[in-house]
């Protein structure tokens, strides 16, 4: 356990690192947004910082944040060391190595592409390279995790797994299949391109390999979030867990309908027929239904929470949530803001709607909703209940631990709203100058930008109160020896049996049949056609 614990507070710690960095470059990339004369200010530094931004917030925060926390909430569920601790290490420093030479690309100017990284933009070897690594290095933490499940599973032979290690196999079996998607474009396309061996690229084809990705891509950050609000959330609020089928259920669903779903993203691409995009659509709202389920679940939970502290009423219960705790004020937020950004992204999976709102604005303040406050902010609540305990200090500063929710909550309202709006009134996504050199139409959503601008300081102020929150804690923090990790308890009990929704191999292969589905005759018809390829461009 005390291999788990360390090797947990490595990767959480270094996920942390990564989201200070990436904050930074958020204010950047927030101030010239609002057209602000600044003296680093230039359209290198700022594609620069969209860059760096998205695949340190996107990918490296993220994939750290939750190896570690599955490595906690395996052993501890399980009640069992990981099965192979050296490979376990082994998986965090493959992905640390493969992290810094993405990184070192970026930083140095060699790999302006933006997380999505399409070609024909062109980096250096060294970002495909790197972020190939970051991948391979969560394979093996996921081999890792598999094999001390299925030593578990030979001593349980009908034991129900318990519901947080069911939620981390749903997960990792999303990343699983999704990567292969990333996987073929990196090791097909993209690094032979890089390195000179092939002198064009398909850009089309990298696109539709990277969201056969992309998309689960935001499942694999979410359902980690969802596991804490299904086995952490209602113990933390001195409640249970309405049900259990239902959250095996969620997760299951999430395996089925993940992947399936890509060319949603694709609504304006050519080269891909209409049916399959309406399939594609079809998948993506079928997806919203386990989300229901969740917020359905989530909020009984805590209603039971709010009654057993003395709520009488219809809604007093509400009062009674121990608001005041980082973990429960972090995830209620999270809720709250993401209830607003489900409502966008089905406009975002609506054919019609999408192409008024495609590449604009509103698609940054969507995601900003979705992934930037689901996620991002349940991870941070997460790691103020978590971290003292791998570090075995209690938490410091814990007044700015208490704040800091709501100043994200206050600035990601200011920052996406005003974004939607923006998006709505025709302003483009990913644009260094908004106000289009004096343009009429600009000028219009001149004020907005500058809101947008003032809730990316509200975000910034509150990352900062965070990473205070962590430094204070592992280097000032005084001793504890607590370091218990509980999870909720069913209200009908632990679960006896296995239900249907606990048969990983039928829904693994159910998932995998969708996807063939889904995938391959639309990439067997695109490799047919008349294909031209297209050489590489450095825009800095």
């Amino acid at each position: 356990m005390t291999t788990a614990r360390r090797l947990a507070a490595a990767n959480i710690g270094f996920a942390v690192a990564a989201f200070g960095i990436a904050a930074g470059m958020a204010l950047m990339q927030a101030v010239s947004r609002a057209n602000l004369e600044l003296p680093w200010r230039s359209p290198q530094m700022y594609y620069l910082s969209v860059t760096a931004h998205g695949v340190l917030m996107a990918l490296v925060f993220t994939t750290f944040f939750i190896m570690g926390l599955g490595v906690v909430f395996t052993t501890h569920a399980l009640d069992r060391p990981l099965r192979w601790p050296r490979l376990a290490w082994a998986s965090f420093w493959v992905a640390l190595v493969g992290t810094l030479a993405a990184l070192w690309a970026i930083f140095w100017g060699k790999a302006t592409v933006l997380y999505t990284f399409y070609p024909p933009m062109q980096a250096h070897p060294a970002f495909y390279l790197g972020l190939t690594l970051l991948v391979v290095g969560s394979w093996i933490w996921s081999a890792v995790i598999i094999a001390t499940y299925r030593a578990w599973r030979a001593e349980h032979r009908e034991t129900p797994a318990p519901l947080a290690v069911f939620g981390m196999l749903a997960t990792i079996v999303v990343w699983l299949i999704s990567t292969v998607g990333v996987a073929a474009e990196m090791l097909l396309q993209l690094i032979p391109w890089s390195l000179g061996w092939t002198k064009t690229v398909d850009p089309l084809l990298a696109r539709m390999l990277f969201w056969y990705f992309g998309h689960p891509l935001v499942y694999f950050w979410l359902l980690p979030a969802y596991v804490v609000w299904y086995t952490v959330l209602p113990k933390v609020s001195g409640g249970k867990l309405f049900s259990d089928p239902l959250g095996r259920m969620v997760f299951a669903l999430f395996i089925l309908l993940s992947t399936p779903v890509g060319f949603h993203h694709q609504f304006m691409d050519p080269g891909i027929s209409s049916g399959w995009k309406l399939l594609h659509t079809f998948n993506t709202l079928g997806i919203i239904f386990p989300s229901f389920v969740t917020a359905f679940t989530v909020v009984a939970s805590l209603e039971i929470a709010g009654r057993s502290r003395g709520a009488t009423g219809w809604f007093d219960w509400l009062g009674k949530l121990p608001w005041g705790d980082p973990l429960v004020s972090s995830v209620l937020l999270s809720m709250l803001l993401f209830a607003v950004g489900g409502f966008g992204g089905a406009i975002n999976a609506s054919y019609g709607m999408n192409s008024m709102i495609h590449n604009t604005a509103w698609v940054q303040g969507h995601f900003h909703l979705t992934v930037g406050s689901a996620v991002a902010l349940t991870f941070m609540g997460t790691a103020y209940w978590l971290v003292p305990k791998l570090v075995r200090r209690e938490l410091e500063l814990s007044l700015l631990a208490k704040v800091q929710p709501y100043l994200w909550f206050a600035g990601m309202l200011l920052f996406s709203i005003s974004n939607h709006i923006t998006g709505l009134m025709g302003m483009p996504r990913r644009i260094y100058d908004p106000s289009y050199q004096g343009s009429a139409i600009a000028e219009a959503w001149g004020g907005l930008t500058g809101l947008s601008a003032l809730g990316g300081l509200f975000l910034f102020i509150s990352s900062a109160f965070f990473l205070l929150v962590m430094l204070g804690t592992v280097l000032a923090g005084r001793p504890t020896a607590d370091t218990t990790v509980a999870f909720a308890e069913p209200l009908e009990g632990q679960p006896a049996k296995r239900i249907l929704f606990d048969r990983l191999g039928l829904w693994i292969v159910a998932a995998i049949v969708l996807v063939l589905i889904a995938y391959a005759y639309p990439l067997a018809q695109h490799l047919q056609m008349p294909r031209f390829g297209s050489p590489g461009f450095r825009p800095f």
